[in-house]
């Protein structure tokens, strides 16, 4: 291998090379003989040392010549020969031939370079079918890549003519047959094509007679058409261009176009995308309709590495229906607001501040174009909006705590807001502990403490009211909590837990009550000031564990079953609390009312009842808790753990609870509340609770059905069943169905007594997904547009070989799942006649079932589909129905809404996003409930 710098010929010292090939003296330098790469050059070593010293000594004299040249060395080489003619001072290289200058870089089977005029050409050289090139020119230049058939360049003026060349360009791919190159990078093309296709044959391209492109930038392209399947399609533009900039910078939105039977033709989502720095941008989007309806919106996303990140959206839309002086003219406006806000907590563990905030007028999603294809957010009844702030002060155990909270019915456009809602909580500490402790714990020492303050201010109204209510009508306070508890072991086993818990609420106002006897109505006066209410309670608990082993006879039940054990937890609890409501207290108090046929009685009544949160209401309490809970498990056998074992969950959990107040006659006894799950599979666990009824039916002097004193187990009867609710879910698939279809042949039994005696092999190991949510991704990724970094991965795939059957064919696949969803709640029916025999009321049932699925028909082919059935209208709920296919290079989508309301949304458009604006076929349905299908 031979190197050269500009016109001086030097032997690379670190890679010596046999001798110069130099050809005869009466070949003819212009013709290229392939064939001479398999013969015996003629060789002149005199000629080639006294050329190679001539020219050295030439470029050291003419210093003109060297300060008129090029920039830096030129660098070149072959791996097979280099063959310099003096006469006219060209150099042949052959075979893996490449040239360097600065940082362009160019390869080729076969490359002349004239060294007098700084001019190289390259070109590819036939294979050995003839038919095809082999080794044509690949020319670099920093990340950009060019290859072609014929390449010419002038290292001096970086000018160059390019033959059929091929290049990407963002995410799409360039070929012209004629091109050049200006000293300025820019490429010049005629008669070029562009695609986005990667296939060798694009199945798509358009046309273009003349283009301009700039390297990593943009093509601008003069008169073009489309092309499809290779035949020409009567849809052409003018001129047009395509942006290739990586990283992302400021634009014009192109807008969307269609029609909506009430609002008219239609320009949307049209405007315009502003790069504000690296840290944050902003989208303006417009849209326009032919009826007078328009609407405006914008959309920011913010980040600063390890510290915060956002988004914040807001939309307003004037929609307008009907014709203007007619009865069905109409108009509206509607807004909408989102943000989400999140903190890191690399910036500051101490301190958090989020932000969800998703506020819309009632009539919003139902003005909005987008909304009618998108069911869930059609449907959504409620929205909920928060923010958030939290600060932890770790040395003294105190977290403050702020939050701000809408709540949003989209049915009845009513309001509930809490603004603020401020918190200040006590870690719990232990007053009466030493710092030095010596000896034993002593038993005070083990009595802790914790605060919990909050001060809210919130109202409940309507959308058109919410900026028209005074102050005063919100609603505010103040709460405190105190617990005191502490836990002792009696008797080791047995543990006891004291508490004491204070509460205390400040109201700014209270409402007074009295009678008017001469309007006949009552009157409600509200006076303001600092008014405090207290309460408190105190309870006991006791509770342990038993535990009980049992193991089973080895000749009935085999030797894999080692134990089973039984684990009882039985606890009891005793809790007190005071009458506040007597007239002492002052919570409640009363009037007196004279009806205006002078009947006296009196009513009683809290001022307090108004209150954010609450008076002491509860009358005098003295209940004893009792409650019990039962797991059982056995240990069998088993070679797939390490310890030779493996436990197994009979029941999960079986519970019951109950209470008995001390403190009335009046039906003492609370309701049997009973709890039972069970594991029947790693992956499923069936829970159901259930609640008995102690008291029983009884007539009163009226002949109405009322709970009366009387116990249904004094009658003989176990407690009255309330009701149960019970939902299960299960997914079928295709791989499920053709292994129970295998087990009915009498195949994969194997595997199915492997699994139960534990030898189910290890599940291959899988990498967990990479979580960014605490990491913002390289600075030139996160600029990227993410449509060209799914598409830039979607080609980095892999490919995997076919399955196929025994028999050597095609394993035949068709992927599908079916998810099916039922609820089902019992519960007494009372609007129906009781039974007087055994005096209990029918039972109702309230049934759910819903199931969505899909099916992979083929490759690119996807059906996705949702449904339900509601047994109480009888009839389908919300179906929708969805069907999608990926053309390699286009994509095709079709969604269908069927309940409640009939919509459908069919798109066809090119998968990159160069392209996708451009070349798309969008059809909606038109914005009302019923659809018309053509």
């Amino acid at each position: 291998m031979l190197q050269t710098s500009d016109s001086l010929l030097k032997e690379n010292v670190n890679n010596p090379t046999p001798p110069l090939k130099v050809a005869d003296s009466t070949r003819q330098t212009s013709a290229i003989n392939i064939d001479s790469l398999s013969r015996t050059l003629r060789r002149d070593t005199t000629i080639a040392v006294s050329n190679a010293k001539a020219l050295a000594d030439s470029a050291k004299l003419d210093t003109t010549r060297q300060r008129s040249g090029l920039e830096a060395p030129v660098d070149y080489s072959a791996k097979d020969s280099l063959v310099y003619d003096a006469t006219t001072g060209f150099a042949h290289l052959y075979g893996d031939a490449k040239v360097h200058y600065q940082n362009m870089d160019l390869s080729a089977d076969y490359i002349t370079l004239n060294m007098d005029s700084t001019i190289v050409h390259a070109q590819g050289v036939p294979d050995s079918t003839g038919k095809a090139m082999k080794g044509t020119p690949i020319y670099k230049q920093g990340s950009e890549n060019y290859e072609s058939e014929r390449m010419s360049f002038n290292f001096k003026t970086k000018k160059g003519f390019i033959e059929k060349v091929k290049t990407t360009q963002g995410n799409g791919f360039l070929r012209s047959v004629d091109s050049k190159r200006s000293n300025d990078g820019n490429f010049y093309l005629q008669n070029a094509q562009y695609t986005t296709c990667d296939a060798d044959h694009p199945h798509f391209y358009l046309q273009l007679t003349r283009a301009k492109v700039s390297p990593g930038k943009e093509t601008f392209f003069g008169p073009a058409y489309l092309v499809v399947a290779d035949v020409p399609l009567p849809l052409a533009i003018p001129y047009g261009f395509f942006p290739f900039n990586k990283k992302y910078s400021s634009g014009i939105i192109m807008p969307s176009y269609g029609d909506e039977t009430s609002r008219g033709f239609y320009l949307r989502d049209g405007g315009y995308y502003f790069a504000l720095s690296d840290r944050m941008d902003l989208k303006l989007l417009g849209e326009i309709y032919t009826k007078g309806s328009w609407g405006v919106s914008a959309e920011t996303n913010y980040a600063k590495r390890y510290a915060y990140r956002g988004n914040f959206y807001v939309s307003y839309l004037t929609t307008i229906t009907g014709e203007k002086n007619l009865p069905d003219y109409n108009k509206t406006t509607s807004l909408k607001v989102q943000w989400s806000h999140s903190s890191d907590q690399k910036a500051n563990p101490n301190t958090s501040f989020t932000a969800r905030v998703n506020f819309a007028s009632q009539n919003y999603e139902r003005s909005n174009l987008s909304s009618l294809y998108t069911p869930t957010a059609y449907t959504q009844s409620t929205r909920a909006s928060s923010v958030s702030f939290t600060h932890n002060i770790p040395s003294l155990g105190i977290s403050l705590s702020g939050s701000s909270n809408i709540t949003q019915n989209m049915r009845d456009s009513s309001l509930a807001i809490t603004l603020p809602d401020i918190s200040i909580n006590v870690n719990r500490f232990y007053p009466f502990r030493r710092k030095k402790a010596v000896g034993k714990e002593r038993w005070y020492e083990k009595i802790s403490l914790s605060y919990t303050g909050q001060f809210s201010n919130s109202i409940n109204t309507k959308e058109d009211k919410l900026f028209h209510t005074p102050l005063l009508k919100w609603k505010n306070g103040m709460q405190h909590r105190v617990p005191i508890d502490a836990t002792f072991q009696l008797f080791k086993y047995i543990n006891i837990s004291p508490s004491l818990s204070f509460s205390g609420r400040t109201y700014l106002s209270r409402e007074r009550r009295s009678w008017d006897n001469t309007q006949q109505e009552e009157r409600r006066d509200t006076t303001y000031g600092f008014y405090n209410l207290y309460d408190w309670n105190a309870s006991m608990s006791f509770n342990t564990t038993l535990y009980g082993f049992y193991k089973p006879w080895s000749k009935l039940f085999g030797s894999r079953i080692q134990t089973i054990r039984h684990v009882f937890k039985p606890s009891m609890s005793f809790s007190y609390a005071p009458d506040f409501t007597t007239r002492s207290y002052g919570y409640v108090t009363s009037y007196v009312r004279t009806d205006k046929d002078g009947k006296v009685s009196t009513v009683d009544y809290s001022p307090y009842a108004s209150g954010l949160y609450g008076y002491p209401s509860g009358k005098r309490q003295g209940s004893i808790n009792m409650s019990i809970s039962n797991n059982v498990e056995m240990k069998i056998k088993s070679d797939a753990d390490t310890s030779g074992f493996r436990k197994i969950s009979l029941i999960d959990e079986l519970s019951a609870s109950m209470s008995y107040n001390l403190a009335t006659d009046f039906q003492p006894w609370s309701d049997l509340s009973t709890n039972i799950r069970l594991r029947l599979s790693p992956r499923y666990t069936f829970s159901m609770a259930a609640r008995f009824a102690t008291y029983a039916y009884e007539f009163d002097k009226d002949g109405k059905v009322i709970v009366g004193n009387t116990t249904e187990w004094s009658h003989g009867r176990f407690g009255r069943f309330q009701g149960m609710s019970q939902n299960i879910s299960y997914t079928l698939d295709n791989k499920k169905m053709s292994t129970f279809f295998g087990l009915l042949a009498g195949r994969g039994w194997d595997k199915v007594w492997e699994g139960i005696a534990g030898k189910r092999k290890e599940e291959d190991k899988r990498p967990n997904p990479k979580d960014d949510s605490d990491q913002l991704e390289d600075e030139e990724e996160a600029n990227t547009d993410p449509m060209l970094r799914k598409n830039r991965d979607k080609k980095n795939e892999k490919k995997v070989s076919a399955d196929v059957d025994d028999d050597g064919y095609l394993a035949f696949s068709l992927p599908w799942s079916l998810t099916f969803s039922y609820g089902v709640t019992m519960a007494e029916d009372r609007s129906k006649p009781i039974n007087t025999r055994n005096m209990r009321y029918p039972y109702s049932f309230t049934q759910t079932l819903n199931f969505s699925g899909n099916i992979t028909l083929a490759k690119g082919w996807n059906i996705n589909f949702s449904s339900g059935y509601d047994f109480n209208y009888k009839k389908l709920s919300m179906t929708t129905a969805s069907l999608s296919r990926d053309l390699h290079c286009f994509e095709m989508s079709c969604s269908i809404v069927l309940l409640p309301y009939s919509s459908f949304n069919f798109s066809f458009r090119a998968r990159a996003a160069e392209l996708a604006d451009a070349l798309k076929y969008e059809k909606r349905s038109s914005y009302s409930s019923n659809i018309d299908w053509y």
